[in-house]
């Protein structure tokens, strides 16, 4: 038999027995475990269901499981616009003309950031206590969070019983269940019960001798940057968290405040949280009836049928996407062991693990119709928790759902989509206060009450491009789905995004080029100027990102066949944006000066938005810009916080160096958090990213980061395995999405080659593929190779300007390795076998 014969019958047994092979893999592969209970917070399991939030710890004598609820924040409805904004408005912008920046930096302060709110802070529910009795000599310990099941699973040995606990937090019935069970009969003796962090005010009680009941009110709050006499913002979300214990043999009875249960066999644990909130300016809910429902519900059905229910419901997402990156004898150490040892070994399934939580933390953060995943996802211990665990946008709250489209979880990034809808008008009256300007406009944060004014102080606040981005987000939806009801239903959002970019935006007085004008490049100023003062007009993200939402709204108006006019207004005012510029460094500049410093390690890169999340910077199409965008991310390093470092990995994947990218996962998957680890930015044991403190960000940096390696489609094709780094020679992985609807049914590679791809077309239309070796249809027949612009509309290229570069720059060529670029016409529905030639 042939190769090419053994190659096209592999094939064939790929496409029908991978998925039960990788189900095989899973069972192992799938599983955070140790040896020892959580010494920390930054130890504990997390577990949700998109609305409610546990951290388990796992401690046998001493059980502690931290609740969360996703719309349990400070405060209430209010609105945070500065009505100065609009009078001070000129002379800022000519005090920035004029170079007076720390003129203009003071009057912004004074003029635009709020002086009613920064916005609120999310907030923890409290604790549930278990205190169990003579647990303490304990032995045969284990602990594991199976992101296949999404259940945490605690299983120890005392006096020769074998105890068991199990905890999920369940999709399909909303309710937090946990099942404790021992081998002999009578073992299982604890009190149960609740609090809250001080200095927070709660009622606990019992009910009916089985329910433990714990209730309050989110915190009123007060920004300490706000003037004495600024009145706080009243907290009126009201919570109910309740647990029922129900055992089985043995008795519960109810003792000051707290549930005792006595000499069970086994006993069952329904944790309920709700509040009254309805939506971000309604809080009239009855929050004590649907915590009660909820549990009411529940114990309907017996214990089996929940985790069956919740499994099948968490795993209709989760299974949708495989990887098998091979394995080694690293993967039998214990999680904690395997992040320590990461960078030092190989332990490729830790990668894919890593890739696979940040799919299980989006499921578990971000459900359709609930909140979106925010700094902290849905998991904050705190009253007052770092950056507030608050939605930033300026880089954290969309590096969140960079997964969401590629990694096949579209649905966990509705909440996201709904906010965008909602900021759309609650940002419109900003934009007319504070900027006498049409459309809508948010700035670098908000949170559950939809504040849209500026926040924090000039030097981070002072940016009006947050709903910029964030509109980006329901145009890249439409990128993957096609849905022009969809597209409909989000237009309005773009439009007014485009709307306020085109009020806004004022001619700078050199060439006459728009500008958006007070800003900044977010978090960070030239280093000549004074400290903090990051104020500026005309940034490079600000260029890149008013770029981007006229080009989307005015295909989005095309599509939709409205607005005519307003698309000859975006298309002339396209034409005088300024165009981006190589510096005297050879970098890309990040404001319209040539001020980067070379030596300058800052964490944000916002100028490389361009590279990524966008695809105005391509190898194949501007060379000039791919190279003053690898030089800028060589000049700011690689070692930084969490979340940078992953934004890092997306960059490096962009720039097609599969073994940088590599490189920064070391410094990503690395033990921070005990006495003698690192400092800086990490993973700690539980795997949650490290910034330090713990954001969410870096988790789903890192997942989105991975797939731009092992595929991309935003430069004009499908291009598979861009960016594989030489330790990854062989592999596997199935249902990764691409733009037009294209979805990776199964993907193979040896010794760094494709060898086989089942591609499913959802949408049809042209499919355009490129690879770094030949490839032929699975019946030997080869394929066109492509020619001319991609028909397909879903992979237009945008048409930027010419960068200007500086006289003194000297860039090198771009070398880049040969690739085979094919055309295939697909109708919709079609599967596409391709083996290597």
């Amino acid at each position: 038999m042939n190769n090419k014969k053994k190659i096209l019958i592999s094939s064939i047994l790929f496409v029908f027995i991978g998925f039960s092979v990788h189900s095989q893999q899973k069972k192992t592969d799938l599983k955070l475990w140790y040896d020892a209970p959580a010494a920390d917070w930054n130890e504990a399991l997390p577990l949700g269901n998109g609305r409610l939030g546990a951290m388990v710890f796992g401690n046998p004598t001493n059980e502690n499981i931290q609740l969360n609820e996703l719309t349990l924040w400070a405060g209430g409805p209010h609105r945070n616009d500065n009505p100065d904004a609009k009078e001070a408005l000129s002379e800022v912008r000519q005090l920035l003309f004029q170079e007076k920046y720390d003129e203009a930096h003071n009057l912004a302060n004074k003029a635009f950031i709020s002086k009613t709110s920064h916005g609120m802070p999310y907030e923890t529910v409290g604790n549930l206590r278990l205190n169990f009795e003579n647990q303490d000599k304990f032995s045969n310990y284990y602990r594991e969070l199976d992101i296949e099941k999404a259940i945490n699973t605690t299983s120890y040995t005392v006096d020769g019983v074998a105890y068991k606990r199990e905890i999920f937090t369940s999709f399909s019935d909303q309710v937090i269940v946990m099942k404790i069970t021992a081998d002999k009969k009578g073992k299982i003796s604890f009190t149960a019960t609740m609090d809250r962090p001080e200095p927070s005010k709660v009622s606990l009680f019992t009910e009916s001798n089985d329910v433990l009941v714990m209730t309050g009110f989110g915190s009123d709050n007060k920004n300490k940057r706000l003037p004495a006499e600024t009145p706080a913002i009243k907290g009126e979300v009201e919570f109910d968290s309740r647990v029922k214990i129900v055992p089985e043999g043995g008795k519960v009875t109810a003792t000051n405040n707290q549930l005792a249960v006595s000499k069970a066999n086994s006993v069952t644990l329904y944790i309920s949280v709700a509040t009254n909130f309805v939506n971000y300016q309604d809080v009239s809910a009855d929050a004590h009836k649907k915590a009660a429902d909820y549990i009411a519900q529940a114990e309907k059905k017996n214990y089996e049928q929940l985790v069956n229910d919740h499994s099948y419901f968490y795993q209709k997402y989760f299974n949708r996407v495989s990887l098998d990156l091979g394995t080694s004898e690293a993967s039998k150490n214990p999680t904690d062991v395997r992040i320590k040892e990461f960078s030092t070994g190989f332990d490729p399934s830790l990668a894919a693990l890593y890739f696979q939580f940040g799919r299980y933390l989006l499921i578990s953060s971000s459900q359709p119709g609930g909140q979106p995943a925010n700094l902290q996802g849905l998991w904050c211990n705190d009253l007052t928790p770092p950056w507030k665990s608050a939605y930033t946008v300026n880089i954290n709250t969309q590096m969140n759902y960079w997964p969401a489209e590629v990694t096949n979880l579209p649905e966990m990034h509705d909440p996201l989509i709904q906010m965008v809808r909602e900021l759309s008008e609650a940002g419109k009256e900003t934009a007319k206060v504070m900027y006498g300007a049409e459309g809508w406009v948010t700035h670098h944060n908000t949170d559950l009450w939809r504040i849209a004014g500026p926040v924090d102080g000039a030097t981070w606040g002072m940016w009006p491009t947050g709903g910029t981005w964030l509109t980006q987000h329901v145009w890249e939806k439409f990128m993957f789905n096609g849905d022009l009801e969809y597209l409909k239903s989000v237009y309005p959002a773009m439009k007014g995004a485009a709307e306020f970019c085109l009020s806004v935006l004022i001619p700078e007085p050199k060439n006459g080029w728009l500008v958006i004008s007070p800003s900044i490049s977010p978090e960070h100023g030239p280093s000549i100027r004074s400290k903090s003062v990051n104020i500026e007009a005309g940034t490079t993200m600000d260029n890149q990102l008013v770029f981007d939402m006229l080009t989307k709204t005015i295909s989005a108006a095309k599509l939709l066949n409205i607005d005519a006019d307003l698309v000859i207004k975006m298309q002339n005012t396209l034409q005088k944006l300024p165009p981006m510029k190589i510096g005297q460094h050879n970098q890309l500049q990040e404001w319209m000066q040539d001020l980067d410093d070379p030596e300058d390690k800052h964490r944000h890169v916002s100028h490389l938005y361009g590279l990524y999340p966008s695809n105005l910077i391509s190898p194949y199409r501007n060379s000039e810009l791919f190279q003053g965008a690898k030089n800028t991310l060589i000049q700011r390093g690689d070692p930084s916080t969490g979340w940078s470092m992953n934004w890092k990995i997306n960059l490096w994947a962009r720039l097609l160096d599969g073994n940088h990218a590599y490189k920064l996962m070391g410094d990503q998957i690395k033990l921070v958090g005990r006495p003698d680890s690192p400092k800086g930015g990490g993973t700690y044991a539980n795997m949650l990213d490290a910034h330090p403190p713990f954001q969410i960000d870096g988790n789903f940096g890192f997942t989105s980061g991975l797939t731009e390696m092992l595929m991309q489609s935003h430069d004009g094709a499908i291009h598979l395995i861009p960016a594989l780094p030489d330790v990854w020679k062989d592999g596997n992985v199935t249902g990764l999405r691409a733009r037009g609807g294209f979805e990776i049914s199964a993907m193979e590679w040896e010794n760094g080659e494709v060898v086989k791809v089942v591609i499913k077309s959802n949408l049809g239309g042209n499919c355009r593929l490129r690879s770094y070796n030949e490839l032929m249809y699975s019946d030997e027949k080869s394929i066109a190779s492509a020619t001319g612009i991609n028909e397909n509309s879903f992979y237009q290229i945008p048409e930027i300007k010419k960068p200007l570069v500086s006289k003194s720059a000297t860039l090198n060529p771009v070398e880049l390795k040969h690739s085979y670029v094919y055309d295939i016409s697909t109708k919709v529905g079609q599967e596409i076998i391709l083996i290597k030639n």
